[in-house]
């Protein structure tokens, strides 16, 4: 039910509504409803088709049943689970420019966020990002390794699971100290 009510689908059913009801005020000889709803109904309408071309859904979150109220989460990735969990528009994949800075970006199959979730370990709070590799190699994904931890926020390291040729986790954990 939530991918049905994206901002762009309310936006094309808005203006498909009006246009609607334009033609069928003008047809009838109404001109005083025909000309506003027609005027505003059609651009919205395209409106509403131009994001839809250019929509992101959310990644998935999943969410353990621990309390976060006893350890402290980095500000940083609260803002990154409120990043990729939103619809997006304009762009090729969620954390497209924090992606293109770690070199794991191929502009004609870019790899792609699916899902979220929140960690909550002895040492602390952490994430893991299941994305679909696409046009990135998993050696590249490996070269990058050390410095993903410390990209996303200061004080984790990053560990990367592949599931299979085509998906790889990233889990951001806290440091273990030794």
């Amino acid at each position: 039910m939530k991918e049905l009510i994206s901002p762009a689908n309310l936006i094309t059913v808005t203006g498909s509504f009006l246009t609607v009801i334009g033609c069928i005020a003008y047809l009838t000889g109404a001109a005083n409803l025909s000309v506003p709803t027609l005027f505003y109904g059609f651009p919205i309408f395209l409106g509403g088709l131009a994001l839809k071309s250019t929509e992101i859904k959310p990644a998935q979150k999943i969410s353990s049943n621990k309390s976060s109220q006893d350890k402290e989460i980095p500000s940083e990735l609260t803002k990154l689970i409120k990043d990729v969990t939103r619809w997006r528009y304009g762009q090729h994949a969620h954390l497209e420019s924090s992606l293109k800075v770690l070199d794991l970006w191929d502009q004609p199959n870019p790899p792609q966020l699916l899902e979220i979730e929140e960690l909550y370990t002895e040492q602390g709070y952490g994430l893991r990002l299941r994305f679909r590799i696409a046009g990135v190699s998993l050696e590249r994904w490996q070269e990058k390794e050390e410095r993903l931890g410390r990209f996303f926020a200061k004080g984790l390291q990053a560990k990367l699971i592949p599931n299979d040729s085509k998906e790889i986790d990233l889990m951001l954990l806290p440091k273990e100290d030794k």
